[in-house]
């Protein structure tokens, strides 16, 4: 695996807090346990592609207005979902 940011394969495996705003823009959350990726040549700290569309696929499929402020990404993830997938990802 390579940092996507200085092509340094110095990285680590981490979790993290992030903080996401909802989709429909009301607010934005904390997100804590989230996995992540930090490298050790440049200093960055990103969540790779995969967990981006998970956490976005995730608050676009279940009723945000039942997460608090501050959740964990195990807690977020295991929220039940409004519709089965996000049907408008082609």
């Amino acid at each position: 695996m390579k940092c996507e940011w200085c092509e340094s394969a110095n990285v680590t495996k981490i979790t993290c807090t992030v903080f996401w705003e909802l989709p429909d823009g009301t607010r934005a959350i904390e997100i804590t346990d989230t996995p992540g990726v930090k490298c050790a040549s440049c200093g960055m700290e990103y969540q790779d592609e995969k967990i981006i569309e998970e956490l976005e696929d995730q608050l676009f499929l279940i009723d945000t207005k039942k997460v608090d402020k501050v959740i964990s990404f195990q807690s977020l993830m295991t929220m039940p979902r409004l519709l089965k997938r996000n049907y408008f990802k082609f």
